[in-house]
């Protein structure tokens, strides 16, 4: 008889967005007369932009021509793009990365998941608390860590980082443990602050001397707006020996839907490993590229040619004007908030607000408050992790219309307590 990964049933209940998804969903039926806002996931709500409709209007056009057609394309992603993200997204910041250490892939999302599989499985992995739960559940069901433990709400084996107001929501190495895999966010999903440069340059170098591997997620370089936050963990000294990048198109050009990543992995990061032959040397590049080719046949061609269209000068004008529309709503959100009374972190450097709970609730009843008394949906902290308890997470992704109602009615909620 078949059996299956026993791992799976490690993971408590359903994925925060879908057990969120079904509560509104119950709320809005039994409530059909409600106008619910929902500032709850991380989805985008502005179309996308005229230089990328161009381009993917192009590429379908190729491919209904046999002269231009394209089937299976490179492994690692079309040169023209990885060119492009060489240039734009290190190059001009003075990282020294080459276009064959850029693999394109269909998202973050499934980056973020895999990246995993090319190390042991007995790694001991290190995320930040509160996290993104990609990098954790990935590795629960990998099988790196032990059981659940409902009375922390942590799992036995993992590493976690407090990420708490006194510290600025930013991890530090840890002193009794050494971990092999560190994820690191910044700007940081959920609690919405970013790290200093002086702070990421203390994980690499953290990371060099301890043989460590940062996973380090940079969805959301786009949105950052103060000088001394880095773009790209590229840009600190030794990350090429120490970090694997993961970047994404959905919050910078709108791709949520249409799905555009990559994750760069230099040839300078390697591992030594015993063989019949003695120890030698091998790249983590070697290893992500056998994985890609494996499992992967690449991101669709038209949206790699959409891709392209980002780093055009009118694409570049066309998103930076989306990402400005976003922060936009995250300047009203985080201000008018603060002005009605509530505690709020975040939004400077990413679209995310981090607002501590009211009235003594804990996430999940401060989420029902909203969505009950308000009709806002939200995301509770605590799904993130046990540091993410008494606080919400508020999304920046809305339009301004929606954005401004739901702040107001927050605001007017906070003064009736």
């Amino acid at each position: 008889m078949f059996t299956i990964n026993e791992n799976y049933l490690k993971l408590p209940g359903s994925y925060l967005f879908s057990t969120i998804a079904k509560k509104v969903a119950a709320y809005q039926e039994a409530h059909p007369d409600r106008n619910v806002i929902r500032l709850g996931i991380g989805d985008v709500t502005q179309p996308l932009c005229p230089a990328v409709i161009e381009a993917l209007h192009r590429a379908v056009d190729e491919m209904g021509d046999a002269a231009t057609f394209r089937g299976y394309g490179p492994e690692n992603g079309y040169e023209f793009l990885r060119e492009k993200m060489r240039e734009h997204d290190f190059a001009a910041r003075g990282c020294d990365i080459a276009d064959d250490e850029i693999f394109i892939s269909d998202g973050a999302k499934s980056d973020s998941g895999n990246i995993q599989e090319i190390f042991g499985p007995n790694a001991k992995v290190a995320v930040c608390d509160p996290v993104y739960p990609v990098y954790l559940d990935t590795n629960v069901m990998a099988g790196r860590t032990g059981k659940y433990n409902e009375n922390t709400g942590y799992f036995d084996g993992v590493i976690y980082l407090p990420c708490t107001q006194e510290n600025g929501f930013a991890p530090v190495p840890p002193e009794d443990q050494v971990p092999d895999l560190i994820y690191i966010c910044s700007p940081n999903n959920p609690t919405g602050t970013a790290l200093s440069r002086q702070r990421l340059q203390q994980w690499v170098d953290y990371a060099n001397a301890h043989g460590s591997v940062i996973i380090y997620d940079a969805a959301y370089e786009a949105y950052i707006t103060e000088p001394d936050v880095p773009h790209s963990i590229y840009e600190c000294s030794g990350a090429r020996t120490c970090a694997i990048e993961i970047r994404s198109f959905s919050k910078n050009a709108g791709f949520t839907g249409t799905r555009l990543g990559a994750t760069i992995v230099p040839h300078d990061l390697v591992c030594r490993v015993k063989t019949d032959d003695g120890e030698r040397e091998i790249e983590l590049h070697s290893l992500w590229l056998r994985r890609h080719g494996t499992k992967f046949n690449g991101a669709p061609y038209i949206v790699q040619r959409a891709g392209e269209a980002v780093y055009s000068p009118e694409g570049q004008a066309q998103t930076r004007q989306q990402v400005a529309y976003y922060m936009r709503n995250a300047s009203y959100i985080r201000e008018h908030l603060q002005a009605a009374g509530y505690e709020v972190f975040g939004g400077v450097d990413a679209p995310y607000i981090w607002l501590r709970t009211t009235g003594g609730r804990n996430s999940w009843e401060c989420f029902d408050h909203f969505l009950e008394d308000a009709n806002v949906v939200t995301t509770p902290g605590s799904g993130f992790g046990p540091h993410g308890e008494g606080f919400i997470r508020i999304t920046a992704f809305g339009t301004y219309e929606n954005t401004k109602e739901a702040v107001d009615r927050l605001a007017e909620l906070y003064r009736r307590e």
